[in-house]
Protein backbone atom coordinates (compact mmCIF):
# COMPACT_ATOMS: atom_id res chain seq x y z
CA UNK A 1 0.00 0.00 0.00
CA UNK A 2 1.37 3.30 -0.99
CA UNK A 3 0.46 6.80 0.31
CA UNK A 4 1.43 9.86 -1.66
CA UNK A 5 2.59 13.03 -0.48
CA UNK A 6 0.27 16.15 -1.52
CA UNK A 7 1.46 18.88 -4.00
CA UNK A 8 2.95 21.61 -1.61
CA UNK A 9 5.45 18.60 -0.21
CA UNK A 10 8.87 18.65 -2.35
CA UNK A 11 10.15 15.27 -1.31
CA UNK A 12 9.07 11.87 -0.12
CA UNK A 13 10.80 9.54 2.65
CA UNK A 14 10.42 5.80 2.56
CA UNK A 15 9.06 3.42 5.01
CA UNK A 16 10.65 -0.12 4.81
CA UNK A 17 8.68 -2.57 6.99
CA UNK A 18 10.09 -5.67 8.54
CA UNK A 19 8.21 -7.85 10.11
CA UNK A 20 9.39 -11.08 12.08
CA UNK A 21 7.76 -13.69 14.41
CA UNK A 22 9.76 -14.10 17.45
CA UNK A 23 7.88 -17.91 17.34
CA UNK A 24 9.46 -19.10 14.42
CA UNK A 25 13.10 -18.34 15.44
CA UNK A 26 14.73 -22.02 15.91
CA UNK A 27 17.82 -21.77 15.02
CA UNK A 28 19.06 -18.24 13.92
CA UNK A 29 21.10 -18.62 11.40
CA UNK A 30 21.00 -18.57 7.69
CA UNK A 31 22.37 -20.78 4.79
CA UNK A 32 25.77 -19.99 5.42
CA UNK A 33 28.97 -22.66 5.81
CA UNK A 34 31.27 -21.66 8.63
CA UNK A 35 35.15 -23.05 8.49
CA UNK A 36 36.73 -22.91 12.34
CA UNK A 37 39.99 -23.38 11.22
CA UNK A 38 41.67 -26.01 14.17
CA UNK A 39 44.87 -27.30 15.31
CA UNK A 40 45.25 -30.99 14.03
CA UNK A 41 47.10 -33.48 16.03
CA UNK A 42 49.40 -36.16 14.20
CA UNK A 43 48.04 -39.86 14.47
CA UNK A 44 49.80 -43.03 13.25
CA UNK A 45 48.47 -46.19 12.87
CA UNK A 46 49.91 -49.47 13.27
CA UNK A 47 48.34 -53.31 13.20
CA UNK A 48 51.08 -54.80 15.67
CA UNK A 49 49.74 -56.91 18.78
CA UNK A 50 48.81 -55.09 21.84
CA UNK A 51 50.01 -57.78 23.87
CA UNK A 52 53.18 -57.68 22.36
CA UNK A 53 53.71 -53.80 22.83
CA UNK A 54 52.49 -53.92 26.57
CA UNK A 55 54.73 -56.54 27.57
CA UNK A 56 57.68 -54.82 25.45
CA UNK A 57 59.29 -53.12 28.29
CA UNK A 58 59.52 -56.83 30.01
CA UNK A 59 61.23 -58.41 27.31
CA UNK A 60 64.22 -57.71 28.18
CA UNK A 61 64.32 -60.19 31.41
CA UNK A 62 62.77 -63.38 30.36
CA UNK A 63 62.74 -65.08 33.50
CA UNK A 64 60.11 -63.28 34.99
CA UNK A 65 57.03 -64.72 33.50
CA UNK A 66 53.75 -63.38 34.34
CA UNK A 67 51.37 -65.76 35.92
CA UNK A 68 48.77 -63.74 36.18
CA UNK A 69 45.26 -65.31 34.07
CA UNK A 70 44.47 -62.84 31.18
CA UNK A 71 41.29 -61.29 31.55
CA UNK A 72 38.51 -61.37 28.77
CA UNK A 73 39.42 -58.16 27.31
CA UNK A 74 43.14 -59.16 26.65
CA UNK A 75 42.23 -62.19 24.54
CA UNK A 76 41.90 -62.26 20.93
CA UNK A 77 38.48 -61.31 19.58
CA UNK A 78 36.87 -64.23 18.15
CA UNK A 79 36.49 -64.79 14.54
CA UNK A 80 33.33 -62.78 12.82
CA UNK A 81 30.30 -64.88 11.42
CA UNK A 82 30.63 -65.23 7.90
CA UNK A 83 27.49 -63.39 6.43
CA UNK A 84 27.63 -64.10 2.98
CA UNK A 85 25.44 -66.61 1.59
CA UNK A 86 28.26 -68.61 -0.27
CA UNK A 87 30.66 -68.76 2.65
CA UNK A 88 27.92 -70.01 5.15
CA UNK A 89 26.62 -72.73 2.39
CA UNK A 90 29.96 -74.27 1.55
CA UNK A 91 31.03 -74.56 5.02
CA UNK A 92 27.89 -77.12 5.39
CA UNK A 93 28.71 -78.92 2.30
CA UNK A 94 31.81 -81.35 2.45
CA UNK A 95 35.34 -79.67 0.86
CA UNK A 96 35.22 -82.74 -2.17
CA UNK A 97 31.55 -81.53 -3.41
CA UNK A 98 32.91 -78.30 -3.59
CA UNK A 99 33.78 -76.78 -7.34
CA UNK A 100 36.84 -74.79 -8.10
CA UNK A 101 35.12 -71.97 -8.90
CA UNK A 102 34.04 -71.80 -5.41
CA UNK A 103 36.75 -72.53 -3.55
CA UNK A 104 38.96 -69.89 -5.11
CA UNK A 105 35.81 -67.44 -4.29
CA UNK A 106 36.15 -68.36 -0.63
CA UNK A 107 40.05 -68.14 -0.64
CA UNK A 108 39.80 -64.54 -2.60
CA UNK A 109 37.12 -63.33 0.52
CA UNK A 110 39.98 -64.38 2.92
CA UNK A 111 42.99 -62.73 1.86
CA UNK A 112 42.16 -59.41 2.95
CA UNK A 113 41.30 -60.42 6.07
CA UNK A 114 43.54 -59.94 9.07
CA UNK A 115 45.33 -62.48 11.23
CA UNK A 116 42.55 -62.57 14.12
CA UNK A 117 45.36 -62.19 16.91
CA UNK A 118 46.21 -58.98 16.20
CA UNK A 119 43.91 -55.98 16.69
CA UNK A 120 44.77 -52.05 15.74
CA UNK A 121 46.37 -49.69 18.14
CA UNK A 122 46.26 -45.59 17.59
CA UNK A 123 49.41 -43.97 18.79
CA UNK A 124 49.48 -40.44 19.33
CA UNK A 125 52.35 -38.28 18.86
CA UNK A 126 53.52 -34.90 19.62
CA UNK A 127 56.49 -32.45 19.54
CA UNK A 128 57.14 -32.55 22.59
CA UNK A 129 57.67 -36.50 22.38
CA UNK A 130 61.53 -38.05 21.83
CA UNK A 131 59.76 -40.66 19.81
CA UNK A 132 58.23 -43.02 22.25
CA UNK A 133 54.97 -44.12 21.36
CA UNK A 134 52.46 -45.35 23.85
CA UNK A 135 50.06 -47.82 22.24
CA UNK A 136 46.09 -47.89 23.58
CA UNK A 137 43.71 -50.65 23.74
CA UNK A 138 40.85 -49.84 22.00
CA UNK A 139 38.80 -51.55 25.08
CA UNK A 140 41.33 -49.86 27.89
CA UNK A 141 39.06 -47.16 30.13
CA UNK A 142 40.79 -44.36 28.70
CA UNK A 143 39.71 -44.99 25.64
CA UNK A 144 35.65 -45.84 26.68
CA UNK A 145 35.53 -43.00 28.76
CA UNK A 146 36.86 -40.55 25.63
CA UNK A 147 33.85 -42.06 23.67
CA UNK A 148 32.12 -39.26 23.63
CA UNK A 149 34.27 -36.94 22.25
CA UNK A 150 35.21 -38.87 19.17
CA UNK A 151 31.57 -38.36 17.97
CA UNK A 152 32.49 -35.58 16.84
CA UNK A 153 34.85 -35.60 13.33
CA UNK A 154 38.28 -35.50 14.18
CA UNK A 155 37.64 -34.79 17.39
CA UNK A 156 39.93 -36.65 19.30
CA UNK A 157 43.23 -35.35 16.20
CA UNK A 158 42.38 -31.94 16.87
CA UNK A 159 43.04 -31.98 20.42
CA UNK A 160 46.67 -31.40 21.75
CA UNK A 161 48.24 -32.16 25.08
CA UNK A 162 48.24 -29.20 27.37
CA UNK A 163 51.40 -27.88 27.38
CA UNK A 164 52.03 -27.87 23.59
CA UNK A 165 51.38 -24.31 21.73
CA UNK A 166 52.02 -24.05 18.09
CA UNK A 167 53.68 -20.87 17.20
CA UNK A 168 50.92 -18.62 15.91
CA UNK A 169 50.86 -16.81 12.52
CA UNK A 170 51.39 -13.00 11.72
CA UNK A 171 48.59 -11.27 13.45
CA UNK A 172 47.39 -14.06 15.48
CA UNK A 173 47.03 -13.35 19.53
CA UNK A 174 46.64 -16.18 22.01
CA UNK A 175 43.53 -15.96 24.45
CA UNK A 176 43.98 -14.09 27.12
CA UNK A 177 42.11 -13.43 29.89
CA UNK A 178 39.05 -10.57 29.99
CA UNK A 179 38.04 -12.20 26.82
CA UNK A 180 34.73 -13.42 25.62
CA UNK A 181 34.55 -17.12 24.73
CA UNK A 182 32.56 -19.77 23.23
CA UNK A 183 32.38 -23.72 24.92
CA UNK A 184 30.62 -25.96 22.91
CA UNK A 185 30.19 -29.55 23.19
CA UNK A 186 28.74 -31.59 20.51
CA UNK A 187 27.38 -35.50 20.02
CA UNK A 188 26.06 -37.03 16.96
CA UNK A 189 26.22 -34.13 15.32
CA UNK A 190 24.57 -31.93 17.25
CA UNK A 191 25.02 -29.17 20.08
CA UNK A 192 24.40 -30.64 23.14
CA UNK A 193 26.15 -27.99 25.21
CA UNK A 194 27.02 -24.56 24.69
CA UNK A 195 27.97 -21.23 26.75
CA UNK A 196 29.76 -17.82 26.36
CA UNK A 197 31.83 -16.55 29.37
CA UNK A 198 34.68 -14.68 30.14
CA UNK A 199 38.14 -15.50 30.76
CA UNK A 200 38.88 -14.92 34.00
CA UNK A 201 41.67 -16.09 36.40
CA UNK A 202 41.29 -18.53 39.27
CA UNK A 203 37.82 -19.80 37.55
CA UNK A 204 36.91 -23.05 36.23
CA UNK A 205 34.63 -23.80 32.97
CA UNK A 206 31.47 -25.91 34.56
CA UNK A 207 30.07 -28.10 32.29
CA UNK A 208 27.78 -31.50 32.29
CA UNK A 209 30.79 -33.17 31.27
CA UNK A 210 33.90 -32.21 33.31
CA UNK A 211 35.10 -28.98 34.28
CA UNK A 212 38.38 -27.09 32.68
CA UNK A 213 40.52 -24.48 34.35
CA UNK A 214 40.72 -20.76 33.11
CA UNK A 215 43.96 -20.54 33.92
CA UNK A 216 44.34 -23.64 31.22
CA UNK A 217 42.91 -21.71 28.69
CA UNK A 218 44.78 -19.02 28.55
CA UNK A 219 47.72 -18.98 26.41
CA UNK A 220 46.46 -21.21 24.24
CA UNK A 221 45.26 -20.48 20.38
CA UNK A 222 41.75 -20.19 19.78
CA UNK A 223 39.51 -22.92 17.67
CA UNK A 224 40.84 -26.10 19.20
CA UNK A 225 39.43 -29.23 21.73
CA UNK A 226 40.44 -28.77 25.59
CA UNK A 227 39.74 -32.01 27.62
CA UNK A 228 37.66 -31.90 30.64
CA UNK A 229 38.65 -33.41 34.59
CA UNK A 230 36.46 -36.27 32.89
CA UNK A 231 38.07 -36.76 30.06
CA UNK A 232 35.41 -35.31 27.60
CA UNK A 233 37.00 -33.23 24.57
CA UNK A 234 35.37 -29.27 24.39
CA UNK A 235 35.85 -27.17 22.09
CA UNK A 236 37.45 -23.52 22.52
CA UNK A 237 36.70 -20.62 20.57
CA UNK A 238 36.10 -16.60 20.39
CA UNK A 239 32.84 -15.63 20.45
CA UNK A 240 31.94 -13.66 17.58
CA UNK A 241 29.55 -10.34 17.67
CA UNK A 242 26.29 -13.05 16.33
CA UNK A 243 27.07 -15.47 19.39
CA UNK A 244 27.61 -12.39 21.60
CA UNK A 245 24.40 -11.34 20.63
CA UNK A 246 22.38 -14.53 21.30
CA UNK A 247 23.85 -15.79 24.27
CA UNK A 248 24.53 -12.33 26.20
CA UNK A 249 22.18 -11.69 29.12
CA UNK A 250 18.53 -9.68 28.04
CA UNK A 251 16.71 -7.46 29.30
CA UNK A 252 14.59 -7.27 26.12
CA UNK A 253 13.83 -9.50 23.61
CA UNK A 254 16.31 -9.16 21.07
CA UNK A 255 17.07 -8.56 17.47
CA UNK A 256 18.41 -11.51 15.85
CA UNK A 257 21.12 -11.51 14.30
CA UNK A 258 19.26 -12.52 10.69
CA UNK A 259 17.04 -9.85 11.28
CA UNK A 260 19.49 -7.47 12.48
CA UNK A 261 21.56 -7.68 8.80
CA UNK A 262 18.37 -7.22 6.87
CA UNK A 263 17.41 -4.29 7.96
CA UNK A 264 21.08 -2.69 7.82
CA UNK A 265 21.31 -4.26 4.17
CA UNK A 266 17.66 -2.07 3.74
CA UNK A 267 18.95 0.87 5.37
CA UNK A 268 22.03 0.78 3.34
CA UNK A 269 24.19 1.99 6.47
CA UNK A 270 28.14 2.08 5.96
CA UNK A 271 30.51 3.57 7.23
CA UNK A 272 30.12 7.47 8.58
CA UNK A 273 26.31 7.67 8.45
CA UNK A 274 24.27 8.78 11.14
CA UNK A 275 21.13 6.45 12.39
CA UNK A 276 18.55 6.63 14.99
CA UNK A 277 17.62 3.79 16.73
CA UNK A 278 14.37 3.67 18.69
CA UNK A 279 14.32 0.97 21.60
CA UNK A 280 17.61 -0.14 22.84
CA UNK A 281 16.50 -3.12 24.23
CA UNK A 282 19.08 -5.19 25.57
CA UNK A 283 21.48 -3.35 22.63
CA UNK A 284 21.91 -6.59 20.12
CA UNK A 285 20.75 -3.64 17.30
CA UNK A 286 22.96 -1.07 18.77
CA UNK A 287 26.21 -2.95 18.53
CA UNK A 288 25.55 -3.96 14.71
CA UNK A 289 24.96 -0.18 14.10
CA UNK A 290 27.66 0.53 15.77
CA UNK A 291 30.15 -1.93 13.74
CA UNK A 292 28.26 -0.65 10.29
CA UNK A 293 29.01 3.44 10.90
CA UNK A 294 32.38 2.87 12.22
CA UNK A 295 34.40 5.77 13.79
CA UNK A 296 33.05 8.13 11.90
CA UNK A 297 30.00 7.39 12.12
CA UNK A 298 27.15 7.84 15.18
CA UNK A 299 24.41 5.98 16.22
CA UNK A 300 21.74 7.69 19.00
CA UNK A 301 20.05 5.13 20.87
CA UNK A 302 16.87 6.08 22.79
CA UNK A 303 15.09 3.68 25.30
CA UNK A 304 11.82 4.10 27.31
CA UNK A 305 12.63 1.94 30.13
CA UNK A 306 15.56 2.33 32.72
CA UNK A 307 16.69 -1.07 33.08
CA UNK A 308 16.74 -2.04 29.55
CA UNK A 309 19.03 1.36 29.15
CA UNK A 310 21.05 -0.54 32.22
CA UNK A 311 21.09 -3.80 30.63
CA UNK A 312 21.98 -2.05 26.95
CA UNK A 313 24.91 -0.21 28.25
CA UNK A 314 26.65 -2.48 30.02
CA UNK A 315 26.46 -5.30 27.33
CA UNK A 316 27.58 -2.81 24.82
CA UNK A 317 30.69 -1.94 26.95
CA UNK A 318 31.11 -5.22 28.26
CA UNK A 319 32.00 -6.61 24.25
CA UNK A 320 34.11 -3.53 24.05
CA UNK A 321 36.16 -4.84 26.54
CA UNK A 322 36.56 -7.88 25.21
CA UNK A 323 37.41 -6.40 21.77
CA UNK A 324 40.24 -4.45 23.25
CA UNK A 325 41.67 -7.54 24.82
CA UNK A 326 41.17 -9.38 21.65
CA UNK A 327 42.27 -7.27 19.14
CA UNK A 328 44.75 -4.41 21.00
CA UNK A 329 42.73 -1.84 19.97
CA UNK A 330 39.77 -0.10 21.22
CA UNK A 331 36.10 -0.49 19.56
CA UNK A 332 34.57 2.31 18.22
CA UNK A 333 32.33 4.11 20.76
CA UNK A 334 30.51 5.51 18.68
CA UNK A 335 26.55 4.93 20.61
CA UNK A 336 24.99 7.20 22.62
CA UNK A 337 22.40 5.79 25.08
CA UNK A 338 19.58 7.71 26.26
CA UNK A 339 16.71 7.64 28.80
CA UNK A 340 13.50 9.30 26.17
CA UNK A 341 10.58 8.44 25.04
CA UNK A 342 10.65 9.37 21.13
CA UNK A 343 7.29 10.79 20.96
CA UNK A 344 7.85 13.94 22.91
CA UNK A 345 12.32 14.28 22.79
CA UNK A 346 12.06 17.01 19.87
CA UNK A 347 14.57 18.53 22.27
CA UNK A 348 16.81 15.66 21.54
CA UNK A 349 16.26 15.67 18.35
CA UNK A 350 16.96 19.52 17.78
CA UNK A 351 19.85 20.05 15.28
CA UNK A 352 20.39 16.66 14.29
CA UNK A 353 19.83 15.07 11.16
CA UNK A 354 19.85 11.12 10.14
CA UNK A 355 20.76 8.90 7.16
CA UNK A 356 18.56 6.06 8.31
CA UNK A 357 16.16 5.34 11.13
CA UNK A 358 15.48 2.12 13.05
CA UNK A 359 12.78 1.02 14.91
CA UNK A 360 11.79 -1.67 17.35
CA UNK A 361 8.89 -0.05 19.09
CA UNK A 362 5.05 -1.99 20.05
CA UNK A 363 3.80 1.39 18.49
CA UNK A 364 6.11 2.92 15.91
CA UNK A 365 3.36 5.16 13.98
CA UNK A 366 2.87 7.39 17.20
CA UNK A 367 6.93 8.54 16.81
CA UNK A 368 7.18 8.95 13.25
CA UNK A 369 5.91 12.41 13.11
CA UNK A 370 8.79 13.48 15.53
CA UNK A 371 11.21 11.19 13.56
CA UNK A 372 10.34 12.29 9.75
CA UNK A 373 11.69 15.98 10.07
CA UNK A 374 15.13 14.91 11.00
CA UNK A 375 15.35 12.17 8.00
CA UNK A 376 17.20 12.72 5.34
CA UNK A 377 14.82 12.96 1.78
CA UNK A 378 15.36 9.95 0.25
CA UNK A 379 16.16 7.88 3.51
CA UNK A 380 14.80 4.59 4.62
CA UNK A 381 13.01 4.03 7.97
CA UNK A 382 13.34 0.14 8.73
CA UNK A 383 10.80 -0.79 11.63
CA UNK A 384 11.24 -4.23 13.47
CA UNK A 385 7.61 -5.66 14.13
CA UNK A 386 6.81 -8.82 15.85
CA UNK A 387 3.02 -9.97 14.40
CA UNK A 388 0.83 -9.28 11.47
CA UNK A 389 -1.08 -7.12 13.62
CA UNK A 390 1.03 -4.78 14.53
CA UNK A 391 1.50 -4.26 10.82
CA UNK A 392 -1.87 -4.02 10.36
CA UNK A 393 -1.97 -0.76 12.59
CA UNK A 394 1.19 1.08 11.35
CA UNK A 395 -0.50 0.97 7.79
CA UNK A 396 -3.78 1.76 8.67
CA UNK A 397 -2.21 4.42 10.44
CA UNK A 398 -0.25 5.66 7.62
CA UNK A 399 -3.44 5.35 5.38
CA UNK A 400 -5.11 7.58 7.61
CA UNK A 401 -2.36 10.15 8.49
CA UNK A 402 -0.66 13.10 6.06
CA UNK A 403 2.78 11.96 6.66
CA UNK A 404 5.18 11.64 3.24
CA UNK A 405 5.97 7.98 3.57
CA UNK A 406 5.90 4.86 1.24
CA UNK A 407 5.38 1.33 2.23
CA UNK A 408 8.45 0.11 -0.45
CA UNK A 409 7.66 -3.70 1.50
CA UNK A 410 6.80 -5.85 3.94
CA UNK A 411 8.86 -9.01 4.35
CA UNK A 412 10.04 -12.04 6.89
CA UNK A 413 12.70 -14.04 6.87
CA UNK A 414 12.12 -17.31 8.39
CA UNK A 415 15.92 -19.61 9.26
CA UNK A 416 16.49 -23.42 9.18
CA UNK A 417 19.30 -25.46 9.99
CA UNK A 418 20.09 -28.28 7.89
CA UNK A 419 22.05 -31.08 8.81
CA UNK A 420 23.91 -32.84 5.56
CA UNK A 421 25.20 -36.47 5.94
CA UNK A 422 26.39 -39.07 3.92
CA UNK A 423 23.83 -41.83 3.30
CA UNK A 424 24.59 -45.61 4.68
CA UNK A 425 22.82 -48.69 3.28
CA UNK A 426 21.36 -51.12 5.71
CA UNK A 427 25.12 -53.24 6.09
CA UNK A 428 26.71 -49.79 7.14
CA UNK A 429 28.28 -49.25 3.63
CA UNK A 430 27.67 -45.82 1.73
CA UNK A 431 25.45 -45.71 -0.88
CA UNK A 432 26.59 -44.39 -4.03
CA UNK A 433 25.30 -42.54 -6.80
CA UNK A 434 24.66 -43.76 -10.42
CA UNK A 435 26.02 -42.18 -13.14
CA UNK A 436 23.97 -40.89 -15.79
CA UNK A 437 23.55 -42.78 -19.16
CA UNK A 438 25.55 -41.65 -22.01
CA UNK A 439 25.49 -42.11 -25.42
CA UNK A 440 27.99 -44.69 -27.34
CA UNK A 441 29.94 -41.22 -28.62
CA UNK A 442 30.07 -40.04 -25.09
CA UNK A 443 30.93 -43.50 -23.59
CA UNK A 444 33.72 -44.03 -25.97
CA UNK A 445 35.26 -41.27 -24.80
CA UNK A 446 34.62 -41.73 -21.23
CA UNK A 447 36.74 -44.96 -21.74
CA UNK A 448 39.85 -43.40 -23.48
CA UNK A 449 40.58 -40.82 -20.57
CA UNK A 450 43.66 -42.20 -18.35
CA UNK A 451 41.56 -40.36 -15.06
CA UNK A 452 40.31 -43.53 -12.92
CA UNK A 453 36.52 -43.75 -12.26
CA UNK A 454 35.84 -42.26 -8.87
CA UNK A 455 32.21 -42.92 -7.26
CA UNK A 456 30.29 -39.77 -6.48
CA UNK A 457 29.14 -40.26 -2.94
CA UNK A 458 25.56 -40.27 -2.47
CA UNK A 459 24.23 -37.31 0.61
CA UNK A 460 21.38 -36.67 2.60
CA UNK A 461 19.97 -33.61 4.11
CA UNK A 462 17.98 -33.41 7.20
CA UNK A 463 16.05 -30.09 7.98
CA UNK A 464 16.48 -30.51 11.77
CA UNK A 465 13.92 -28.37 12.67
CA UNK A 466 11.25 -31.25 12.28
CA UNK A 467 12.88 -32.79 15.51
Amino acid sequence: MAVYAPSRLLFMHRLVTVCTSSQRHVKHRDVLVKLTKSRREIRTFSTSCVRCNNNEADSSDSSHLSTKPTSRRELPPRSRRPLSPLERISSLLPQDALSPEVMQLREQRHEPDEDPDTQPSVTHSTQEGSGHKASVNEDSPETLQASDAAEEPNAASLHHHEGQVRPTLPGENLLAFGEMLVAEYRKKKRVEFKKMFQLDPGVRLQSSWGTIPHNDIAGQPAGRFLKTNRGVSIFIRRASLEDYVLLMRRGAAISYPKDAATMLMMMDVTEGDCVLESGSGSGAMSLFLSRAVGSKGSVLSVEVREDHHKRAVKNYERWRKSWSVRRGEEWPDNVRFHIADLGSASSLLAGRGFHAVALDMVNPQLVLHNVLPHLHPGAVCAVYLANVTQVIDLLESLRCSSLPLLCEQIMEFPSRDWLVVPALKKDGSYCTRNAPFLGEDLRQEDDTSDEPDKGEQLHIAVNTDCF
